[in-house]
């Protein structure tokens, strides 16, 4: 089911729903650049959990009005948002990569609305104390980063760039096209499904424009608006050895910086693996906590 909330500013938000209507409602922030489609196996496992599955588009993707400027804070009333248009009052949240930083502003902005958060392959703050940002990252991640961060006229050409090459590509390409990032567990991981998957969140989240994968870009690399160490909602962190998306240090110091998380810097995994495969532990463990 899709529906179009609107904002207390006046914004609209495209909202999707599968799972069980009746549910524990879960609600999932997609990675960048993308859009708030539920992936199959991640239905399935809601119905068999009788979870209530939610997703949205982030403002400038999809069907959703931009915001320019936006912070990750800025996510946390959104999604107050669209609990109040669902008649929700209580939900967990999981977020993975770009939208795992704005599951944890969930986690320190909400703690009367979310009971829980899942944060899957998050990057950490940009200038982070004692954090090697870049080693391990791919080509295409670190130059697309430098670049925002030295010229960002430049940048946002080359965005657009990307964005009219990014939907060129049919399913079957997007595996192959960012080679520096893939690594060879990720790339094992890969179905068709999944591609298909991928390739319609790209789709449908680039269709209107870049705005929301360049607020997205900028909003991970400007200051969040929320600090990690005030968290006291229970968070569970994932983070793969073999992530070229988002190195290994970003998922070992956020564990180190988020009070009383449950860390799983697991060796086994890299950045679509936990997409693929680590859903219904995350769902399991959120479940719990209601």
């Amino acid at each position: 089911m899709e529906r179009l909330i609107t904002t207390p500013d006046g914004r609209h938000l495209r909202v999707e729903e599968a799972g069980d209507p009746s549910g524990s409602p879960v609600l999932t922030l997609h990675g960048t650049p993308g859009a708030g489609r539920l992936y199959g196996p991640h239905i399935t496992d809601a119905e068999n959990r009788r979870i209530r599955l939610i997703g949205y588009d982030r403002p400038g993707y999809g069907r959703s009005t931009p915001q320019p400027g936006r912070s990750v804070a800025d996510c946390a009333a959104d999604v107050r948002a669209v609990a109040a248009a669902l008649s929700i009052d209580r939900l967990a949240v999981w977020g993975i990569s770009g939208g795992a930083p704005h599951a944890l502003a969930c986690a320190a902005l909400l703690p009367d609305l979310v009971v829980a958060v899942g944060s899957l392959a998050a990057l950490a703050p940009y200038g982070a104390p004692r954090l090697d940002y870049f080693t391990g990252m791919g080509e295409d991640n670190v130059n697309d980063i430098k670049l925002m961060l030295e010229d960002e006229p430049a940048a946002r050409v080359k965005l657009v760039a990307d964005r009219e090459q990014m939907l060129s590509l049919n399913a079957e390409a997007m595996e192959r096209a960012f080679p520096s990032l893939v690594s060879a567990v990720d790339a094992a991981a890969f179905t068709p499904e999944l591609a298909e998957y991928l390739f319609a969140c790209t789709r449908d989240g680039l269709a209107p424009g870049g705005e929301g994968w360049w607020d997205d870009s900028m909003a991970a690399l400007k200051p969040w608006g929320f600090e990690l160490g005030t968290i006291r909602v229970p968070v569970q962190l994932w983070h793969g050895l073999h992530d070229r998306f988002v190195p290994f240090q970003h998922g070992e110091w956020l564990a180190g910086t988020i009070p009383g998380v449950d860390a799983r810097l697991s060796a086994d995994d890299g950045h679509i693996t936990l997409l693929q495969r680590r859903i219904g532990e995350v769902h399991a463990w959120l479940l719990d906590r209601f």
